[in-house]
């Protein structure tokens, strides 16, 4: 290869597949809304070149420019120098099939909850009827403006502890026309007095204290308050599972992402009935609990949640 790799790549298949090369040998690590490193170089090709992300394969031979194909490779070296997240870089993400601003002020979306979104929540809801639904600890605003998005007659709010973060989800509010959609300022549950929904959907801060630690450099550029939840990740869980049914209708429902903390909550609450989700890639840390279920084990839960920082 010559120094300058330009020279000898041409078509927007050739530098997919350089980054993807340089990527694996660089080691990085990836999970940011892709899992690979040829996903990770696609992304970061399509948006140099102000293409769309569903560009169909018949343009993979399209010659690039001397200059396209060097912002292309600043692109790359960025990622494997500085360890950014692509999304980051790009400064947009996928999610549910929506395209949200992404940027360090909240973690990449990412959830499998997008999967649960556009499958309107069944099984899980049974057909009950949803007006309004709740997505705490809401980020980047994701998961609360595609649920806004694909009900339109939902009324959606979505609450986080940060400014930062609740700033960003109000430029994809925006950026996603999601009306139905109302962002506000909350501690878990403790400024939402009064409210009621029919559905609550979260994915709160999950990540162990060791497991925070050691994190790939890709990690430290999102928001710790985002991930470090103590020494079994359930901090932020159980309380809200304590508090849940405070803002749950009789028959509400609560979905709840716990990731590798599954094993360490199952172990904490073996008598709760929870509905472990299995997604097309199988089961992802996510469980369906009705508030019947949460309100017939409150004491425990709240005993457990006392002991906690």
């Amino acid at each position: 290869m010559t120094a300058d790799p330009a020279a000898e790549l041409h078509t927007i298949i050739d530098l997919i597949r350089y980054g993807g090369s340089r990527f694996n040998e660089a080691g990085l690590t990836f999970g940011h809304s892709y899992d690979n490193a040829m996903d990770e170089a696609t992304q970061l090709v399509l948006h140099a070149l102000h293409l769309p992300h569903d560009l169909s394969p018949v343009y993979g031979q399209s010659r690039l420019t001397t200059r396209e194909k060097h912002r292309i490779l600043a692109l790359f070296q960025r990622r494997i120098d500085e360890r950014v997240p692509a999304a980051y870089l790009a400064g947009e993400a996928w999610f549910a099939g929506l395209n949200f601003k992404s940027d360090a002020r909240a973690l990449v979306p990412r959830s499998p909850i997008a999967e649960l979104i556009e499958g309107g929540f069944e099984p899980w809801l049974g057909g009950r009827e949803v007006r309004r639904a709740l997505d705490l600890c809401t980020g980047s605003g994701c998961i609360a403006i595609a649920m806004g998005h694909y009900n339109p007659d939902w009324q959606v709010d979505g609450v986080d502890i940060s400014d930062d973060a609740l700033a960003l989800a109000g430029e994809n509010k925006a950026r996603l026309h999601a009306d139905n959609v109302t962002l506000l300022k909350s501690d878990l549950f403790a400024g939402l007095t009064g409210r009621h929904y029919e559905l609550i959907v979260t994915n709160p801060p999950y990540v162990t204290d060791d497991e925070t630690d050691a994190l790939p450099k890709e990690y430290s550029y999102e928001p710790e308050l985002g991930l470090r939840a103590g020494p079994d990740g359930l901090d932020l869980v159980l309380k809200i599972l304590r508090d849940a049914p405070l803002h749950l209708s009789q028959d509400g429902l609560l979905i709840c992402e716990v990731g590798e903390s599954e094993q360490h909550l199952v172990k904490l609450l073996p008598e709760l009935d929870l509905a472990w989700i299995e997604f097309k890639v199988g089961q992802m840390g996510i469980f369906a609990v009705e508030c019947r279920e949460l309100i017939t084990h409150n004491a425990r839960i709240a005993e457990l949640a006392a002991q906690r920082r």
